[in-house]
């Protein structure tokens, strides 16, 4: 994950976000929290080619902003696909089971956050349906990141 963010154009370097950084490269003990998966995709010659972190319980979603205080919502983070890996579908593929997972719990809502910089990925996701949602916005030291919101209720 930090060959990812950190090869991101216009993202933060890790000199500039450190425990932003250290977070990526320690993911296990992020993923230590209840309610709190990693979620792999492998390659054929089984390399990680992306991963995500899916949070079952807002609680334990770590941002700043208000996310952390929603109720009945999944939400994700740290969404990375490998660059020999981008292309095949490996995103949205993570973001669905993400989805299903939120469904099968029977919550309302899956929350997001995103930055300018992600533009692949903020492309992806208003193309699944989620929608911007300002009051989920917050900035991390000089970085604006931007809430989305996708709405399960039928």
């Amino acid at each position: 994950m930090v060959n990812v963010y950190s090869q991101l154009k216009g993202f933060p370097s890790p000199n500039e976000q450190p425990k932003y950084y250290q977070m990526l490269a320690n993911i296990g003990n992020y993923c230590e929290n209840q309610n709190v998966e990693l979620i792999i995709a492998l390659s054929h010659d089984n390399e990680i080619a992306g991963g995500v972190v899916y949070i079952d319980d807002m609680s334990n979603y770590g941002s700043g902003g208000t996310a952390t205080t929603e109720k009945n919502a999944s939400g994700f983070r740290l969404l990375a696909v490998d660059a020999q890996h981008r292309g095949r579908g490996i995103g949205k593929l993570l973001i669905n089971k993400c989805i299903e997972k939120a469904i099968r719990n029977k919550h309302e809502q899956v929350i997001i956050h995103s930055t300018k910089a992600m533009t692949t990925a903020w492309s992806m996701y208003e193309k699944l349906g989620f929608k911007r949602s300002q009051d989920l916005d917050f900035m991390q030291d000089q970085l604006p990141v931007y809430g989305f919101r996708l709405n399960l209720k039928s």
